[in-house]
C-alpha cells in the first residue's frame, strides 16, 4: 500500500482516555459572560498536520455566556448539561451522550446550571473560493452521494 503521509507529519495515532487529559484554565472572554462566574478549562488532545482540524476536551462550571464558534465544531457531551440558544433562536438542552454541530462563524448562548464537559472536534472552514468549488462539486454529484 502506498505511503500517503510524510514521516514528519506526526504520529499516525494519538490516543488518550478522555478523563486522563490534564485540563488547564481557559478563561471565557469577560465581554461574553452574561451571568455568573463560569470557569472553563481545556485540554488539547490532537491536531492535524495541516492545522485544519483538532480535538479537545473542555469543561465549564455554572454560568451563562455567548460563545463565538470561529471553526466548525462538533461536540459530544460527556457529563452534565448545557442549555444552548443558537443565533436563529432555536433552543436545545444537550446532555451526556448528545452530539451537536455548531457552524463556524456563528454565535450561541450557553447556559450551564452546574457543570458540563465535552469533547470537541474542530475543523477550520475552507476559504470561500475553495468552499464554493466543493459546493459546486457536491451539486454536480447529486444528493445520492452524501454521507460517509
Amino acid at each position: 500500500m502506498p505511503r500517503l503521509r510524510a514521516s514528519d507529519d506526526g504520529p499516525p495515532l494519538v490516543a488518550a482516555h478522555a478523563y486522563g487529559v490534564e485540563l488547564k484554565p481557559a478563561p471565557i472572554n469577560p465581554d461574553w459572560i452574561l451571568e455568573g462566574d463560569p470557569q472553563a478549562r481545556l485540554a488539547n488532545h490532537s491536531q492535524s498536520a495541516d492545522e485544519a482540524s483538532s480535538t479537545a476536551v473542555w469543561d465549564c462550571t455554572a454560568g451563562s455566556f455567548r460563545w463565538y464558534f470561529g471553526w466548525d465544531e462538533t461536540v459530544v457531551i460527556q457529563e452534565g448539561e448545557v442549555h444552548v440558544t443558537a443565533e436563529d433562536g432555536s433552543e436545545r438542552i444537550l446532555r451526556a451522550g448528545d452530539i451537536a454541530y455548531f457552524k463556524g462563524g456563528t454565535w450561541a448562548t450557553w447556559r450551564i446550571e452546574t457543570y458540563v464537559r465535552k469533547i470537541a472536534f474542530l475543523r477550520k472552514p475552507f476559504p470561500e473560493p475553495l468552499a464554493t468549488l466543493y459546493r459546486l462539486r457536491n451539486a454536480l454529484r447529486g444528493a445520492s452521494r452524501g454521507g460517509l
